[in-house]
């Protein structure tokens, strides 16, 4: 039997893999040697093994995690279809956040911090029909897109208007798993299947407005925020974004975005 098998050396040299993984593999479970010499510890290889050794080094390549590759390599194909499927948008959301980082680091790169005019006001009450979600930072605008699905068939099913612009309402910090609101302005439409209502009490507000994509607002929130402390001032929740020209209506050049946040004097 030991003539049939390969040598942790012979083996980590056919999957491309070094002795030093190959025994972190060992030791997590993902790819367990067929033999262990009792008494030096010495681990052989099946040549059958090579295919998941080889498996293993491709994805690992990908940047995949190790519990994700083993679930991959336990699971039938159409659970491993499944599996990858998903690592496969994850990968895509991370390039697209990455791709919008660099745009916003070449910005300032280019042309430094942005000025943006804040200014203080009133701002009125409004009553919004609002669907909320639940995403990650980085699923916001996956999540506004979903909210939004479901709000405007919502309202156009029951024949209620709705003023323009979309609402989105966000929370001061962005957790983990943070809730988010899509919102829109609505005389009345009090019983409305799928929707809640949410009045946003008037009062004093700072905002500004973004002229851009929607991956250098926060830019708009530097220049907000800092202007907001620098007053003497406490930023209240929710955080509110009016579009008031969206992706449907220009490029991501000229999308508008009105940032509103609510203020309070600082108490000492």
């Amino acid at each position: 039997m030991r003539d049939e098998l390969l040598t942790i050396g012979r083996f980590a040299r056919l999957c491309r893999l070094s002795v030093k993984q190959l025994r972190h593999y060992d030791d997590s479970g993902l790819l367990v040697p067929v033999r262990v010499d009792a008494g030096s510890g010495y681990r052989y290889y099946a040549p059958e093994q090579v295919r998941d050794a080889l498996t293993i080094a491709l994805l690992r390549e990908m940047d995949l995690p190790l519990a994700v590759i083993a679930r991959a390599l336990a699971a039938g194909p159409g659970s491993r279809a499944a599996i990858l499927r998903a690592e496969r948008d994850r990968l895509a959301e991370r390039i697209s956040r990455d791709r919008a980082r660099l745009e916003l680091l070449e910005r300032l790169a280019t042309d430094g911090l942005p000025g943006y005019e804040v200014t203080l006001g009133r701002e009125p009450e409004r009553r919004l029909a609002v669907v909320r979600t639940v995403c990650t930072p980085a699923g916001i605008g996956a999540g506004f897109e979903e909210c939004a699905g479901r709000l405007l068939p919502a309202l156009g099913r029951t024949g209620t208007a709705w003023e323009p612009p979309l609402w989105g309402l966000y929370p001061l910090d962005l957790e983990e798993r943070t809730e988010i609101a899509v919102g829109a302005q609505t005389p009345r439409g009090e019983g409305v299947p799928g929707l809640e209502f949410e009045v946003l009490p008037g009062g004093l507000v700072a905002e500004t407005v973004h002229v851009g994509p929607y991956g250098q607002l926060p830019l708009a929130y530097h220049a907000l925020f800092a202007a907001v402390h620098e007053r003497g001032l406490r930023p209240r929740a929710p955080v509110r974004e009016a579009y008031l020209v969206g992706p449907a209506q220009a490029p991501p050049g000229e999308l508008t975005t009105r940032l509103v946040v609510p203020v309070q004097e600082a108490t000492t």
